[in-house]
């Protein structure tokens, strides 16, 4: 053999060497996502909850990689919480109409003169009576006067459906079934007519449900206002398969987009796609500070608007660095415990109800610090690790992200993520799990306005029930002026305050 082809040979052989070794990366990667998505798929049991002694097992042997810088040598993570005394025994049974049934002795009932009473035995038991449809018949007597023949008759009670047949109660009740219970209208349908042997067509509770939409709309124009016109906004958006009836046979992707702001109303906007003409829609109308996730929608809008300020969502950022955990244990628990920090920080000024300038005091003393660690530590170790890898990816979201994520410390109004819009979204989520797909694309719309109300409700911890049934007996009498008094915010309010007042006079 030739030296020229010896050469050949090795040259070769370097070459195949380099092909396998970029064939294992990628096979490597490509079995990473896998695990990863049957864990999205399948679940792992404990969502995103880390137990912090693993986060401490598997920072064991990082330290003498993060030794290399020395904002890098040492990662401690938050302080733990005393554990809640765990209390034993049944809760008490809340405060409810009680029906009482004595049950006397046989031998007092046959001479109750002979015993006295010197105590007795409770025991309490938890019980629900059935509902049940009634029809409610309104009558209008006529009267004609004696002298002069004219004819009086009460006016027509006024009504949330004018001509038609629910009444506040079933209404309230197909609502809360379907967008709160998650049933869908055929089960519905089924329910009333084997459970009450009342035949309620599907079809018709669609049509109450579109009729009771449009009615509470201008509830829902109130809140959008109230929400876009307060500075701080978080948003978010969520799929929801709709039919089209110019397409039949196939269903296509819609979306719900959520705009809301922590401990005030929430609102959905219903549009097919999720574009940036579909973010506009709403966000024409907003200037201020917009909390998101990392979509680049959110950056395309608020550069074209101008007026908007974008801040980051740390629940993301974390999320990505969970998901890395297998792939890349050591490193993926010193970031999780770095950012852990953070929280503990934010969970210590919840525990004392701080308001917004004791928030950022607190922060602007105590964050900074663990964010330049962080910052230091995501660049140090993206120029040492795969793009397209777990680790990869939640390093370069946060590197991507870094400006957007670091502006909560600057305001005290500012959540540290947007884990309280996600809670909003929660029940369209499972909603959808059960009824599959919107029927009409202008469905869409119709169930934005009812989510409004019902998420509203839900952060104001409001009962939906008696929030429903106090509008549709107020709302058909009310001037346009007089909407916002029934914003499920200040409906609650209004609702503490006459509690408070009754105590009072109670007292």
């Amino acid at each position: 053999m030739t030296d020229v082809e010896a050469q050949q040979l090795l040259a070769e052989n370097q070459k195949l060497r380099e092909q396998v070794s970029l064939q294992e990366q990628e096979n490597r990667l490509l079995r990473q996502k896998v695990q990863f998505l049957m864990k999205r798929i399948f679940g792992g049991g404990q969502g995103e909850r880390v137990d912090p002694a693993q986060l401490q097992l598997a920072l064991e042997g990082l330290k003498g990689v993060v030794v290399e810088e020395k904002h890098l040598a040492e990662a401690v993570g938050p302080e733990k919480t005393a554990a809640r005394p765990r209390v034993r025994g049944r809760k008490p049974l809340p405060k409810l109409e009680e029906e009482q049934i004595v049950m006397e002795p046989a031998e007092v009932q046959a001479a109750p003169g002979a015993w006295t009473k010197i105590g007795e035995e409770r025991t309490e038991e938890l019980d629900l009576t059935p509902a049940k449809f009634l029809k409610r018949v309104y009558l209008r007597p006529k009267y004609v006067n004696r002298r002069n023949g004219q004819i009086v008759i009460a006016k027509s009670p006024s009504r949330f459906l004018e001509k038609s047949v629910p009444g506040p109660g079933l209404l309230a009740q197909i609502i809360l079934n379907k967008y709160v219970a998650h049933l869908p209208l055929y089960r519905q349908e089924k329910m009333f007519s084997e459970q009450f042997g009342v035949r309620v067509p599907r079809q018709r509770m669609s049509d109450w449900l579109e009729r009771a939409a449009w009615e509470l709309s201008p509830i829902y124009r109130e809140i959008e206002k109230g929400l876009f016109s307060g500075g701080y906004l978080q948003a978010d958006e969520t799929p929801i398969r709709y039919l089209d009836p110019d397409q039949p046979g196939q269903s296509h992707q819609g979306y719900l987009w959520v705009y809301g702001r922590p401990g005030g109303d929430v609102i959905f906007d219903w549009q097919t796609g999720r574009d940036q003409e579909a973010a506009k829609t709403k966000l024409k109308r907003f200037k201020g500070k917009l909390q998101s996730d990392g979509y680049n929608v959110y950056e395309c809008v608020a550069r074209e608007l101008g007026g908007i300020v974008l801040c980051g969502c740390w629940a993301h950022a974390r999320r990505k660095f969970y998901d890395a955990q297998e792939e890349d244990p050591k490193k993926a628990a010193w970031f999780l415990q770095e950012i852990g920090r953070l929280y503990h920080l934010e969970s210590q000024l919840r525990e004392a109800r701080s308001g917004p300038e004791k928030r950022e005091l607190e922060r602007r003393a105590k964050c900074p610090v663990i964010l330049k660690r962080i910052h230091r530590a995501l660049k140090w170790f993206g120029r040492r690790i795969l793009p397209q890898s777990q680790m990869g990816k939640a390093i370069g979201y946060a590197l991507n992200e870094w400006e957007q994520l670091s502006r909560y410390v600057e305001d005290g109004r500012l959540e540290i993520d947007n884990n309280l819009l996600e809670n909003a979204i929660r029940p369209t989520a499972i909603g959808k799990k059960n009824w599959l797909f919107i029927g009409h694309p202008k469905a869409g719309e119709k169930s934005a306005v009812i989510y409004s109300l019902l998420g509203s409700c839900h952060r104001a911890g409001v009962p939906p029930r008696d929030y429903l049934m106090d509008v549709f007996a107020r709302l058909p009498n009310m001037k346009a002026h007089q909407i916002g008094d029934l914003l499920p915010s200040r409906w609650a309010a209004a609702r503490k305050k006459d509690t408070e007042l009754q105590a009072k006079l109670a007292a």
